[in-house]
């Protein structure tokens, strides 16, 4: 049996091999031509290689969100080539998508006419390495067809007034997030969402009103969201928010900071005095119980909200 000296010498040989083992990654990520990016569980840019900064513009030492990044791409017109008249609502559609599954692909291109071809892997802890491969050498036919069925895949994914998550997408997603609750006891809350008096607002400013309400509530609640938590519209005024890894006093706060902002929100411009509320229904998911048991459970308890006076939320 090994002595305990060559016990501690084996384990640190092991720890010298692993920290071997990371140098030689980062020297070929420093070198290779491919776009390698790794954002944290806050979508913050914490590393970025030369290739994917020099196409982006961006120095070695920036600080910056995906978000900030893809705002400097459009301002300087370098890096993606985003073709939209509102970034803000490109934002919001491209948030409904990203993050939200552990692997995905798509292709995009850049400013500078080339395409890439780019994989996104999350890992339990809400960390994402992003690498972007050249793909301007294949077929244009070939790639037309792939930017037809990724377009079909994102308007499948998107509520189009919105530009959050559709119903499929964000249930795809409770279902995920159910099933790592199960495989690894990561909690995870769901919030049912609806705004108040809805129909009324509709009533007395016309559909196109409501609408825009719909928008802006949209977007005021994505502000407050990380990456990694899921909002969608399942129907009419009513959404459905996911929150992983938090506990349920987190997720109360986070709920409660959300009506207050949409409490003293106006999103009527031509109608400065209007405000609006909203309710909110809350449950941590239960593994023992199915998605649309759950979601029961919150709906529940936002049938409690709206019945004890509205703008307000209730646990299940």
């Amino acid at each position: 049996m090994p002595s305990q000296g060559a016990q501690r010498m084996a384990h640190i040989s092991g720890i010298a091999d692993s920290v071997s083992l990371v140098a030689h990654f980062a020297s070929l990520y420093e070198h290779s031509p491919l776009h390698v990016v790794l954002y944290d569980p806050q979508d913050m840019v914490r590393y970025a290689n030369p290739a994917h900064c020099t196409d982006f513009g961006m120095a070695r030492d920036a600080v910056m969100s995906w978000s900030d990044m893809m705002r400097h791409s459009y301002q300087n017109q370098v890096g993606a080539a985003i073709n939209t008249d509102d970034l803000e609502a490109w934002l919001v559609s491209a948030k409904a998508r990203r993050g939200k599954l552990p692997f995905r692909t798509f292709e995009t291109d850049l400013r500078n006419g080339r395409w890439m071809y780019i994989t996104e892997t999350m890992d339990d802890q809400g960390w994402m390495l992003s690498v972007g491969f050249d793909i301007t050498a294949l077929r244009a036919n070939d790639r037309s067809l792939r930017q037809a069925r990724d377009g079909a895949l994102r308007a499948a994914q998107v509520d189009t007034l919105t530009g959050v998550s559709s119903r499929a997408h964000v249930l795809e997603q409770l279902d995920l997030r159910l099933n790592q609750l199960r495989s690894t006891q990561q909690p995870c809350g769901l919030v049912l969402l609806d705004l108040d008096y809805f129909k009324k607002i509709n009533d007395t400013y016309g559909h196109t009103a409501g609408d825009e309400v719909l928008q802006r509530f949209s977007r005021l609640v994505v502000g407050t969201l990380g990456r990694n938590d899921g909002f969608g519209r399942i129907g009419g005024e009513e959404f459905l928010l996911l929150f992983p890894m938090v506990t349920a006093p987190e997720m109360e706060a986070k709920v409660q900071g959300i009506l207050e902002l949409v409490r003293e929100s106006s999103p009527l411009p031509e109608v400065p005095r209007f405000h609006h509320t909203c309710s909110a229904g809350l449950v941590m998911l239960d593994p023992a119980l199915s998605a649309i048991e759950n979601m029961r459970n919150a709906d529940r308890a936002l049938y409690a909200a709206k019945g004890a006076g509205r703008d307000r939320l209730i646990w299940a």
